[in-house]
């Protein structure tokens, strides 16, 4: 059965000076975040942007695509901390979300940095957001064991 998530945005005014609110429809665990273009291009100042949703949601579905590749490997992460940076640039005339890399820091009992390097590529490519960007934003991750 397909999942089916929902958010709204309300704006008002042009692009330059004008402003909204993003909310989350499927959950409500958030409601009228502020968002601008300045957010997107300039200081957040107090707004998300869609680049910062579209990090939090990587870096999230990374970690999930990652426990759940060790654990069918038979490792169990005690401790995972993923970052993802999404960088939003102009390319030619049009702004465009062209990169999106995960440092991931994590410590998993009885597994080696290469092994956890490996488990952590193919998370990257696995999970759901990368799969949604892959042929469009350049991916990369980082990945490192504490021991």
């Amino acid at each position: 059965m397909a999942a089916v998530r929902t958010a709204t945005v309300t704006w008002n005014g042009d692009l330059n000076s004008g402003s909204g609110t993003v909310s989350a429809g499927t959950s409500e665990l958030f409601t009228d975040l502020p968002v601008s273009w300045a957010s997107r291009t300039e200081a957040p100042d107090g707004r998300t942007s869609p680049e910062e949703l579209l990090a939090a949601a990587h870096a999230s579905c990374f970690a999930m695509a990652l426990s759940g590749g060790l654990a069918r490997e038979g490792a169990q992460p005690s401790h995972l901390h993923v970052e993802a940076e999404v960088t939003f640039d102009k390319v030619g005339d049009a702004w465009t979300v062209v990169s999106s890399r995960l440092i991931v820091v994590g410590h998993v009992e009885g597994m080696s940095p290469e092994q956890f390097e490996a488990a952590a590529e193919e998370a990257k490519d696995g999970c759901p957001i990368s799969r949604a960007l892959q042929g469009n934003v350049e991916l990369s991750v980082e990945a490192t064991l504490e021991q």
